[in-house]
């Protein structure tokens, strides 16, 4: 059998997604091989995972409890059409998810809020404040700051009557956080429009807009969210338009292909309803002047405004080869640019500011953001059996996108290893499945507020995770 017949039936049998449980929110992998394949084509596939991620909490927490699974199962499906028009022109509409999460914390744990123990400021966060205090008031009055005088200042500080006030509010305001559980839910839709040309039979050069919905929800539970405990926000679902180039190669005889595909970054411009349940608490603007927190920024917190929220760039290297009769060897190479990401939503945004002085981020903070690119490796070796049993064998690698990283998404990358099988009960039609297991890699979770810095709340380590994948197709 020659080399060149092999590349469609053998690529086709690896799992629908590369990235299924990737760095950050990538998901898919945004593959480009439906549209690469020869003639006229069309393939449908879904992808469900079942993650398991447990931790402990750690660092700046007060205590070392342990964390429940927080990873949600979730699916998302695929599906492309590829017409070939021409000896020289060629058309494909691609359709997948790129970008997404599902998590809920739950059990009794600092991302699980627990009305009439949780507290607005932490004991530490207290004891910071009123250290800060106590040092202002002895250089006010050119005294030396040690041990000594800083303990006889502090407690001045304690029994004066403004901290007994601000003190009586900030119980009162523990009234106002939230109920339940920290959790994330984050959904992408992508319709790639892709138009090609090809000189000759070997080059294909491509490129076309892109269209991409974002949807989502994040609600902030527990201590380790401190006065953002109550806060929640809903993304409306909106619209955003980005494009794609690329080019391919291939020696037919072979099985040679290789290609590299750029993806734009997309901007979604969003009216993000957005709520902080302590700033129903009547008494807040006394209490933050009492954090010396400046009156401009009290008056910004309630106001309104659009969010940007900006989906990465990204570039997709394939690349396939015959090995020996019957058999190839593949490997997709993937950068995200997740480093130059992140969301701030609206009033979280003027919240942050407000209040950033008191953890040492006067210029406030975001809700995500992430401190390395993600970079991924996909390779493996396929066979056809016979005319109608293929299979593949694959391991992965994804760097993930820093570590400590949000506790939003607490894993740093992952190992992986794949088996994918084919079924083709005519030349004109398949079916594939396949099965990864991952190695998810142990991170230290932050918040948004640590974001940037070696603080933590929490350690999350020996977690896996299972994907299964299953598609049809038909070439015609």
């Amino acid at each position: 059998m020659k080399l060149k017949h092999l590349s469609t039936a053998i690529i086709l049998a690896t799992l629908p997604a590369t990235g299924v449980f990737a760095a950050a929110l990538d998901r898919s992998g945004q593959s480009m091989s439906a549209f690469l394949q020869p003639g006229n084509y069309f393939e449908a596939g879904i992808t469900a995972l079942d993650p398991t991620v447990e931790g402990k909490e750690a660092g700046s927490s007060a205590t070392r409890r342990h964390i429940d699974d927080m990873g949600n199962d979730y699916y998302f499906p695929s599906a492309a059409l590829k017409l070939q028009l021409n000896d020289k022109f060629s058309f494909g509409l691609l359709y997948d998810q790129p970008f997404g999460a599902d998590a809920e914390y739950s059990g009794n744990n600092v991302f699980v809020s627990h009305p009439g123990t949780d507290t607005v400021l932490s004991a530490a966060a207290v004891d910071g404040l009123v250290t800060k205090k106590a040092t202002a008031a002895l250089e006010a009055q050119g005294l030396p700051v040690n041990d000594q005088t800083l303990a006889l200042a502090k407690g001045q500080v304690l029994a004066s009557p403004q901290f007994q006030q601000l003190a009586g509010a900030l119980s009162a305001a523990n009234n106002y956080l939230g109920n339940g559980g920290t959790k994330v839910k984050v959904d992408t839709q992508n319709l790639s429009f892709v138009f090609g040309y090809q000189p000759t039979q070997n080059f294909n050069f491509y490129a076309g807009p892109v269209l991409q919905t974002v949807k989502g929800n994040v609600s902030l539970r527990g201590q380790a969210y401190s006065l953002y405990n109550g806060y929640d926000a809903n993304i409306k679902e909106t619209t955003g338009a980005g494009w794609l180039v690329g080019a391919a190669y291939q020696i037919p005889e072979i099985a040679l292909k290789t290609s590299v595909t750029y993806r734009s970054e997309i901007d979604h411009k969003v009216d993000i309803n957005e709520n902080l349940s302590l700033l129903n608490f009547p008494g807040l603007t006394s209490v933050l002047a009492g954090l010396d927190v400046p009156a401009s920024k009290l008056q910004a917190i309630n106001s309104s405004g659009k969010t940007t929220i900006t989906t990465p760039q990204s570039v997709n290297l394939d690349f396939q080869t015959g090995i020996m009769a019957n058999t190839v060897a593949f490997a997709n190479v993937r950068w995200v640019n997740w480093k130059d990401f992140s969301i701030q939503p609206y009033k979280f945004g003027k919240v942050s500011e407000a209040v950033g002085g008191l953890v040492g981020r006067p210029n406030g903070f975001n809700l995500v953001e992430y401190a390395d690119d993600q970079w991924s490796v996909n390779a493996g070796v396929g066979r056809k059996l016979n005319d109608k049993w293929a299979g593949n064998v694959s391991v992965g690698w994804d760097s993930g996108a820093g570590n400590p990283i949000t506790t939003l998404g607490p894993t740093e990358g992952y190992w992986n290893v794949g088996l994918g099988v084919q079924y083709s009960p005519t030349p004109q039609t398949f079916i594939a499945g396949g099965v990864k297991y991952f190695w998810l890699g142990d991170a230290k979770a932050q918040t948004g507020a640590q974001a940037g810095t070696d603080q933590y709340v929490a350690e999350f380590s020996d977690n896996n995770a299972i994907a299964y994948g299953l598609k049809l197709g038909y070439k015609f």
